[in-house]
């Protein structure tokens, strides 16, 4: 801001101003001072534009486990980019698809961001993308479900995502399980978006092994007891269980499973990763499995994987902010999507300048046309038809040890 200054009567004598000098100046000054607004707005718009990002995270509700995480990361992202300050906004959705929504209008209406990160899950992702998309604004989603970005069209031209989708960690299921001579499976998943595009998933993989699934039933993620689905599932005697749940109401069915005395494997989806989960599933997840993002076991990666040496980068971080053996698999998702950000931002703005649409387009270009870029799951190659862009390196087998995650070497 501008600001003036005015001389005193004292200042005024020890500079030799006359009052006649004064007088013409005090006319020249109001006259200069009536074209301030003028001057101001032929400043350069980029002197005065900030980055801002919105993120859209599950704060608190059933999938509170997936978004504080994420949260807590936005303390790590850059603060500046380019030259440019950049301002983070983070609101709550409460878990829920309709806040979700009022969230993203709010943060492209009244806060007028340049992008959004989030939500945290899939239901309430792809509840965004209408707004998204008539907002012009580019989002990249914490969540699993392929649908959020698949087929990329009119809509999800401004969808892009972070975590592995459920195809990636499905097709990882099957593979484990073929390998260790599974031949008949059981579902049972949330009765929402996330439960029903994984179980496609499952199903469609466990076909190609020539695994049989006899049995799929739902659950919702507020529901205190899955006894009757259980039972149901243990009187078709399946080799093993799919878990299609996130956060730590997945927790429930493999303890009612254990508790009704269930031998097989159990394997859940990817939407687990989180310590949460290990803390209310307890003992009963002990020997289950999940296919997970390479942060869980960064450690214990050969040095070649790919997403190594950033995955331990991001946990270095993560942990001086939160303790140690504070990370999970959604902190790094938002971590991630902060990464892209970094590196699509400077290319949008040799385009534009903040605020503006034509900003806003040059960043979702500069997105999808990512290509060799690592991050903390592995390497990114999006494109037009591809908005994840993530390969099958990105995705690794886990044990559940001791309350401790364990690789599991192909």
């Amino acid at each position: 801001m501008l600001r003036l200054r005015p001389f005193d009567m004292t200042t005024r004598r020890a500079r030799g101003i006359s009052l006649s000098t004064e007088a013409s100046a005090s006319t020249s000054l109001r006259r200069w001072l009536r074209c301030v607004p003028l001057l101001t707005v032929g400043l350069p718009a980029l002197a005065l534009a900030q980055v801002k990002i919105g993120l859209v995270l599950s704060l608190t509700g059933p999938a509170a486990s997936l978004g504080i995480p994420a949260r807590d990361t936005v303390a790590l992202f850059p603060k500046e980019l380019a030259g440019q300050k950049v301002e983070y906004i983070v609101l709550d959705d409460a878990s829920d698809t309709t806040q979700a929504v009022q969230d993203t209008k709010k943060l492209i209406s009244e806060n007028h961001v340049d992008a959004i990160i989030g939500s945290s899950i899939t239901p309430n992702s792809l509840a965004m993308i209408d707004v998204v998309a008539e907002g012009e604004t580019p989002a990249i989603s914490l969540a699993s479900s392929a649908k959020i970005i698949e087929p990329v069209d009119a809509k999800r031209h401004w969808m892009f995502k972070t975590p592995q989708t459920d195809a990636m960690m499905a097709s990882a299921i099957a593979e484990h399980a073929s390998d260790h001579g599974v031949k008949t499976i059981a579902y049972i998943g949330q009765a929402d978006a996330l439960g029903e595009t994984f179980y496609t998933e499952v199903a469609k993989f466990a076909d190609l092994h020539h695994i049989r699934v006899v049995a799929s039933e739902r659950f919702n993620r507020t529901d205190p007891s899955v006894t009757g689905q259980i039972l149901k599932i243990m009187a078709t005697n399946p080799d093993a269980v799919v878990v299609g749940a996130a956060g730590t109401p997945a927790a429930l069915p493999p303890r009612t499973l254990i508790a009704r005395g269930y031998k097989g494997k159990i394997y859940h989806n990817h939407g687990v990763g989180n310590n949460d989960f290990l803390r209310v599933c307890g003992s009963d997840c002990n020997g289950t499995f999940l296919p997970a993002s390479p942060v869980l076991v960064a450690a214990q990666l050969s040095v070649d994987h790919p997403a190594k040496r950033l995955a331990l980068d991001y946990i270095g971080r993560f942990e001086a902010l939160r303790g140690r053996g504070s990370v999970s698999a959604f902190g790094s998702y938002a971590w991630d999507a902060s990464m892209l950000l970094s590196n699509a931002v400077p290319i949008a703005l040799k385009s534009a300048a903040p605020g503006t649409p034509e900003f806003r387009h040059a960043l979702r270009d500069a997105l999808e046309a990512t290509r060799g870029f690592a991050d903390t799951n592995g390497v990114v190659n999006m494109s037009t038809t591809d908005h994840l862009g993530l390969d099958q390196r990105a995705r690794v087998m886990v044990q559940i040890r001791d309350g401790k995650w364990v690789y599991q070497p192909h």
